[in-house]
């Protein structure tokens, strides 16, 4: 028996029409042994980079976020402004990196 590919055809918009829609798309979705990558090292602020804030201004960013008796601030070799401040009660170091991202950690 000859198939023409016209029945070919035909038969292959049978097996699309009774095939589940999700088949036809992203293979890794489909098989469970296939999974994604991530970079287990997430990146936090601060960020290195040219900074362009004044130390007024990376004080501000600061205030706004609620810390007080914010000590001068340095312009590190990075970019980042840093020094301490007053977090309710707690005394922490905080910094500012060049995207304006204010990080805190415990002295």
């Amino acid at each position: 028996m000859r198939i023409g590919w016209r029945s070919g055809v035909a038969a292959c918009g049978v097996w699309m029409a009774l095939t589940p829609a999700g088949a036809q798309q992203n293979p890794a979705t489909q098989n469970p042994t296939v999974t994604e990558t991530t970079n287990s090292k997430a990146e936090t602020p601060p960020f290195p980079g040219a900074n362009s804030f004044t130390e007024g201004q990376a004080r501000k960013s600061l205030e706004s976020q609620g810390y007080a008796e914010i000590s001068p601030l340095v312009n590190d070799s990075q970019g980042i402004w840093r020094g301490t401040a007053m977090s309710g009660s707690k005394k922490v170091h905080v910094s500012v990196d060049y995207k304006g991202n204010v990080s805190a950690n415990p002295e």
